[in-house]
């Protein structure tokens, strides 16, 4: 049977009174035992750790031993007894509390004594003496009852009770349960973008005249053509030109026949029909020979007498020495020959 007492709250549920905890003073009586286990091992430190010398160092005064074997145990004592003095104080040492940081301290403290009867041990064994004094054996089972009353004293009845009925409050955030990990998504590849379709150049235009001038059987034909001819014809008289001077009378008559009939029977269009006979020509400065579309394809000038190969009038249809046909559209100043 318990002594405990129950109590009633405000809904009906049964909740257990908090039973007195005694102590000396504000401590408990398992902070008053690990105060005293501290001080002595304190007290003992500051002996000589290796052999029976006196001259020997004590953990103090051999390297940074001392912030392990007695420094961290030391603050975990100052850091439970400034619990107990100042409540709203340090409450946790980073995500530990208290307690959990007193333990932790305690235990590394503990090894690490142990390793130096250990290493002592292992020289004894080899002939060469055991290397650790009477205050390493000291400090080691303070250290290990330190570790008892830390990380053992919830199961041991005398201190138990000093963590029983603690108020709950929130865990630290690193000693809160961890998140679950979601696996990451895979990415998004973007889209290919359409190719833009080819813009309009005049650089394409050229080549692809050029390419017609170059095939098999091109055919001279524009705007102004009235009839397409096919090159063999254009060339054909290209071996015997003829002065123009020739077919002047006849077109002077027929134009005379033409002003003093109109009834005639002449259709005026013949007037302007084109010549289809191939003569040379002197043109008085350099002139731009064009294709269908009025890119520039090659130059004549003062300097070269150029083959015409068709008259249509206002152009005149003209050969390159390479095969090359364009249309030269300035007929003004023109010689022939």
């Amino acid at each position: 049977m318990t002594d405990e007492k129950q109590d009633t709250g405000i809904d009906g549920a049964v909740v257990a009174e908090e039973q007195p905890q005694y102590g000396v003073g504000p401590f408990s009586i398992r902070e008053v035992a690990l105060a005293g286990t501290w001080i002595v091992a304190f007290v003992v430190s500051f002996f000589p750790i290796y052999g029976p010398f006196e001259s020997a160092p004590s953990v103090w005064t051999s390297g940074i031993d001392w912030v392990l074997t007695i420094g961290v145990p030391t603050v975990a004592v100052f850091l439970i007894a400034l619990r107990r003095l100042s409540p709203q104080g340090i409450r946790r040492v980073g995500s530990l509390g208290i307690d959990q940081f007193a333990s932790v301290a305690f235990s590394v403290s503990t090894v690490l004594w142990l390793s130096i009867l250990w290493n002592s041990f292992v020289r004894l064994s080899v002939g060469q003496g055991f290397l650790a004094s009477w205050v390493v054996w000291v400090e080691f089972f303070l250290m290990l009852a330190g570790v008892v009353l830390t990380v053992g004293a919830p199961l041991i009845a005398p201190f138990a009770q000093d963590f029983r009925d603690r108020p709950e409050i929130p865990a630290h955030r690193s000693a809160r349960p961890v998140r679950r990990v979601s696996p990451r998504p895979a990415p998004v590849r973007p889209e290919p973008e359409p190719e833009p379709e080819p813009e309009y150049t005049p650089y394409a235009v050229a080549e692809a005249g050029a390419e017609a001038a170059a095939s098999p059987e091109p055919v001279a034909t524009d705007e102004f053509a009235t009839t397409v001819i096919p090159l063999e014809e254009q060339l054909a008289p290209a071996e015997e030109p003829a002065p123009a001077a020739a077919n002047e009378p006849a077109q002077a008559r027929e134009s005379f026949e033409h002003v003093e009939n109109p009834t005639s029977t002449v259709e005026p269009a013949a007037a302007t029909a084109p010549q289809h006979q191939a003569f040379w020509a002197l043109v008085p400065e350099e002139r731009d020979i064009v294709d269908e579309i009025g890119i520039p394809v090659f130059r004549i000038g003062p300097g070269a007498w150029a083959l015409v190969i068709e008259d249509r009038g206002e152009v005149f249809v003209v050969r390159h020495e390479d095969g090359r046909i364009g249309y030269l559209h300035d007929v003004s100043g023109v010689t022939r020959g």
